[in-house]
Parts: structure tokens; sequence; C-alpha cells
């Protein structure tokens, strides 16, 4: 059984005070104490009320491919302030300090990989970094990823998350949204599947481009979905929005979506849609009869 802590009414605080910091986290759905060590077996879903915490890329991963399957491309790739961005902070200062933060270069890793032991090419994006903004690394590496795929004959999965477009790179960030979508449509034309995912949150010019051209479309719970804030997009058209349409309830009801997925189920999913979608092997020929 999980292990949770109820609200108290105040008697236990300072106990609760000498807790060293991680061991126990807040569920901001349910407001339960939730122990760590119990989260993380569940994969970082509250077994009280289902909340989705952030998976960071590397739990991801392992989550999803076989062990010791993975392998990683194009790590060596690393973005640069070709633009000599000037903001509150230089945009090279940010990568180097979210480059420390994460132990990662970018905002995405890409690879080769086994799931349930079928072969795949595997994408997964990371909003710890930069708010996993695309560019031009971001997107250059997705292009590489599905570009590699449909040389191989590999299906291809991308787990989505960002902010959108990477504002310290201008022009040459957008770009990244044609290039990575006009490698999906030479993946499609090979024949060959291409799955999101998308996770908490997957917005902007990610979600405008190769995070919706899926064959099969998925989310988890919860997941915020959309293009634009709610705020904005109001403002704009001067009208009252319906509740929760950025979540994946009212976007399944709506067609955008294929699936929602709880991510304790996602592998065995992903797994029986790949058998599905993935073209089977040709017969071989029959033999000769004998003269």
């Amino acid at each position: 059984m999980p292990l949770f802590l109820k609200r108290s009414n105040g008697l236990g605080k300072s106990r609760r005070r000498d807790m060293p910091d991680g061991l126990w986290l807040k569920c901001p759905e349910c407001n339960e104490m939730l122990y760590s060590e119990e989260l993380d077996k569940a994969l970082r879903v509250c077994p009280l009320c289902n909340y989705h915490f952030p998976l960071d890329r590397a739990d991801r991963i392992a989550m999803l491919a076989d062990d010791g399957t993975f392998e990683e491309w194009d790590r060596d790739l690393l973005a640069l302030d070709f633009l000599g961005f000037i903001g509150p902070a230089p945009y090279q200062d940010k990568l180097e300090d979210n480059r420390r933060k994460t132990g990662q270069p970018d905002a995405v890793t890409c690879g080769r990989a086994r799931l349930d032991g079928r072969p795949l090419a595997l994408g997964v994006m990371d909003f710890n970094f930069l708010g996993a903004s695309m560019g031009s690394v971001v997107g250059e590496k997705i292009t590489r990823l599905i570009e590699r795929a449909t040389a191989a004959a590999l299906p291809l999965v991308i787990v989505c998350a960002s902010g959108g477009a990477r504002m310290y790179e201008g022009l040459l960030s957008l770009m990244q949204m044609a290039k990575t979508s006009g490698a999906l449509a030479r993946h499609a034309d090979a024949g060959l599947p291409y799955i999101s995912v998308l996770t908490h949150p997957t917005t902007a010019g990610v979600m405008a481009s190769f995070a919706t051209l899926g064959d099969v479309i998925l989310a988890e719970p919860g997941a915020l979905i959309g293009f634009a804030g709610a705020r904005v997009i109001k403002e704009t058209i001067q009208q009252d929005l319906p509740a929760g349409f950025q979540r994946p309830d009212f976007l399944l009801k709506h067609g955008l979506l294929d699936q929602i997925v709880p991510r304790r189920d996602l592998k065995a999913r992903l797994a029986l849609l790949l058998d599905y979608l993935m073209p089977a092997p040709a017969a071989p020929a029959p033999a000769a009869a004998p003269v």
C-alpha cells in the first residue's frame, strides 16, 4: 500500500519540519503528502487521485525502453547564441545553467531502442531544460531522428512536452516547425508509423508541428495541450471559452486525440499499436517445385 500522510490539524507541523528535503511531496491535485520513494515506484503518479507528476527524460526512457537497449543519437549537438541575444540574462548563460541543472546538452534526447522487443526510434522531450523550447538543435535532432527512422524502416515514437519555440533563436527556431513536418511527411510516404505522446505541457510551435502529426496521438491524463494560453485566446476572439478546453478529455471528445493513456499503461499500449501499425514482413517466396 503506498504511503501517504493525511492532512493534519497542525499537530504534526514540528515533526514534518525535521524531515529531510524531498522525502515527502505534496500532491497539487488532492493535497495529500506522498512518500517520494513510493511515488517513484508508481512512475510519479499519485496513488490517491491519479495526478501525473512531471517525469524527466531519463525516467521516461527507462519506462519505455527495454533494459540496456537505448542507444542515444546526436548527443554532441549543442545550441549556440548565434544571434547574440541579450535580455535579462544572455542566452549563452541560460544554456550553460540548464546544462548544469539537467546534466543534458539540450531539451530532447533521441535514439534507437526496443520496446517489449520491438525495435523503434524514440525521442523524449524534457520540460526541465528551458521549458523544452524548440530551438535549432531540438529541431535538428528531431529531424535526424525521423530521417534515421525512415532510412532504417523503423516506427517512430516521440514523447512531447514544450512551451513552444525558443525565442532566443528568433526565426531560426520557427523554421524547425517546417523542417520536422517535412521529415514526417517523408516518413509517412515510406509507409512507416509515427505515434505522438503528448505530456504536460505540450503547447505552441511543437503543438503546431510534429506533436500533432502522429498517425496515432496519445496523451497523458491531465496534460495541458494547446497552441496559445487561454487568456490570450479569449482576448483575441472576445469569447468565453469552454471549461477544460485545453485538457485531454475535451480534446478526445472533439477529435484531436485518439486515446488518453495512464502512464502505467503506456508501454503496453505502444507495443499493441506498433503491432497494428507496422507493415507485415514480406512473405518468403515459395520454393521452386522439384523438376
